[in-house]
């Protein structure tokens, strides 16, 4: 049986879930508008002017291909992006180089306070991840190693948590060190191209997963007042997740795989981890696109 989880400093996050409330409910997508989601791969690119509308039907194999896509993009160059979508309504921009934990090895996206000053009601996404090895002095952070000790569950639940939550904060400190303020929502990047316990056919306990997305989660809305998503779907969850809980997202970013905006429409009520779903993601050629639910 899963252990129950338990907020962690309980008065602060009171005020930062009222935040998070009175901001989703002054804010939303308008429903059928079209957006992007970019990052580091497109630092220095030029955009295409018109969307193809290709046809095609979405599997398990070709959504794994297609997601292996775009987690190998081509070089790219820090060159600042000056040429974006028109007709655009929404955009969101990637913090991280592809991986969680913000450092000398894995620095944030070199152009994020671009791209972010140049995309409509910007929102931001994170990486997320975690492995057992991420419990040490290097990712960890102090902060969120004695915030654990309020968190209920195992003594390695609690390191997971913390993982989480050192998580949020390196990137809540790369993003203010960019001069970025009210974004209109945090998302968290769950996927399988990350590292998460128990993937690729090894046992392991999928509480650790659900405690570092926690982490993650109750960190963002105790310092942030924007709403705090998710961005996965109902393959990545399950393996990653499985059928535990995570408190606190207001809503759903699926991942469709899906080629036009009609197709991804067909997925708006395919909510993978319980709030509404908000947006799907599709592709046009290789670029990211989004439609609002």
């Amino acid at each position: 049986m899963a252990a129950v989880l338990r907020f962690p400093l309980a008065a602060v996050l009171a005020v930062g879930a009222a935040l998070v409330l009175g901001n989703a409910s002054a804010f939303a997508y308008t429903s059928g508008s079209l957006g992007y989601d970019i990052s580091y791969p497109q630092c220095g690119t030029v955009y295409p002017r018109t969307m193809a509308q290709a046809s095609a039907t979405t599997s398990t194999t070709s959504l794994r291909a297609w997601w292996s896509t775009l987690r190998n993009p081509p070089a790219t160059r820090s060159t600042p992006v000056r040429s974006w979508y028109p007709g655009s309504n929404f955009g969101i921009v990637g913090v991280n180089s592809g991986y969680p934990f913000i450092s000398s090895a894995h620095p944030g996206n070199p152009c994020l306070a671009d791209e972010y000053g140049h995309t409509p009601l910007a929102g931001l996404y994170v990486n997320t991840g975690f492995d057992p090895s991420y419990t040490d002095s290097a990712h960890t952070t102090a902060h969120c190693a004695s915030l654990s000790a309020t968190v209920g569950g195992s003594t390695m639940q609690r390191q997971a948590w913390a993982v989480g939550c050192s998580e949020a904060e390196k990137d809540m400190a790369y993003v203010q060190a960019q001069a970025i303020t009210n974004p209109t929502a945090w998302w968290l990047d769950i996927e399988d191209g990350n590292s998460w316990c128990g993937l690729h056919g090894v046992s392991c306990d999928q509480t650790l997963n659900q405690f570092a997305i926690q982490g993650v989660i109750d960190t963002l809305r105790s310092n942030v007042a924007s709403p705090v998503g998710i961005y996965s779907n109902s393959l990545f969850w399950s393996e990653i997740v499985g059928t535990l809980p995570v408190n606190g997202a207001t809503w759903d970013w699926i991942a469709s795989g899906a080629s036009t905006s009609q197709q991804a429409k067909g997925y708006c009520g395919n909510s993978f981890s319980g709030p509404p779903v908000s947006l799907v993601q599709f592709v046009s050629g290789s670029i990211d696109r989004d439609v609002a639910c």
